[in-house]
């Protein structure tokens, strides 16, 4: 079973190192690494071209991050498909074993092999990926979930490819809030099979597109209400208050 993690960058150079080291410290070895780069001039694609991990790359303007993933999906010839953004690092040497081993294993409750493997995240500190700000602790999916604001990391969910084959690739008329709409699109079709792996698979530096500043946040509460109406979620606006009341045990409960 081949996984291909993408990976969307922008002058990305001062943390990809430690992206790729994360990726080059797997136990798991069928891997193809796609990197979509948006035009950086930092030296991200010299130092990506260099290494020998990197399976596809381009380097072109691109629509935002949610184009440069479809991208990404597109050009994908894994059987299973994984984001690590370019600020994000897989959480340990296992991680990509692990999440092969929950795919290939029958569901008790379906009799069927997994389509859709989700995990926990943790938010670390930029400069100390030690220092853990915030733990992003997810559940098994059950139905009505997503209507009381819940919500898997998106960083740690990877799908089979027949998933993106059947429901399409993200709304790049979303700056921000492209992965909730993906994701209340998908995980609310019957006939997948979504498996909680309990344990932490992403590590993601603060500071990213959803975390960067005051605007941002304003502009990403207004397209999460759009996607909670255009995917006709009842009550959205408090949908949208529920999933914003989720994240205060997220910032108190920081071990795991």
């Amino acid at each position: 079973m081949k996984i291909s993690i993408i990976t969307a960058t922008y002058n990305s150079l001062q943390h990809l190192p430690d992206v790729i080291e994360s990726i080059q410290q797997q136990t798991y070895s069928n891997i193809e690494y796609i990197v979509i780069d948006g035009g950086s001039t930092d030296g991200t694609v010299e130092f990506l071209k260099q290494c020998n991990l990197v399976s596809q790359i381009i380097s072109e303007p691109d629509k935002g991050i949610y184009d440069a993933l479809n991208k990404g999906i597109q050009m994908a010839t894994g059987d299973i498909i994984g984001f690590l953004h370019s600020d994000d690092m897989l959480a340990l040497p296992q991680t990509l074993e692990n999440i092969a081993k929950t795919f290939l294993t029958v569901s008790l409750a379906t009799g069927k092999k997994s389509d859709v493997v989700h995990g926990d995240l943790v938010f670390v500190d930029r400069h100390n990926t030690n220092k853990i700000v915030r733990y992003w602790k997810s559940q098994p999916y059950k139905h009505g979930l997503l209507h009381r604001g819940w919500m898997p990391p998106h960083p740690t969910v990877f799908m089979c490819r027949e998933v993106y084959k059947k429901h399409g690739l993200f709304n790049i008329k979303l700056k921000c809030a492209a992965d909730y709409d993906y994701i209340l699109r998908t995980f609310r079709d019957p006939m997948l099979t979504i498996v909680y792996l309990p344990e932490v698979i992403t590590k993601m530096r603060i500071g990213g597109i959803s975390t960067r500043g005051l605007t941002n946040l304003i502009n990403k509460k207004k397209e999460d209400y759009w996607v909670l109406k255009h995917n006709q979620v009842p009550f959205p606006l408090w949908v949208l208050f529920l999933k914003n009341l989720t994240k205060i045990p997220q910032l108190i409960f920081k071990k795991y």
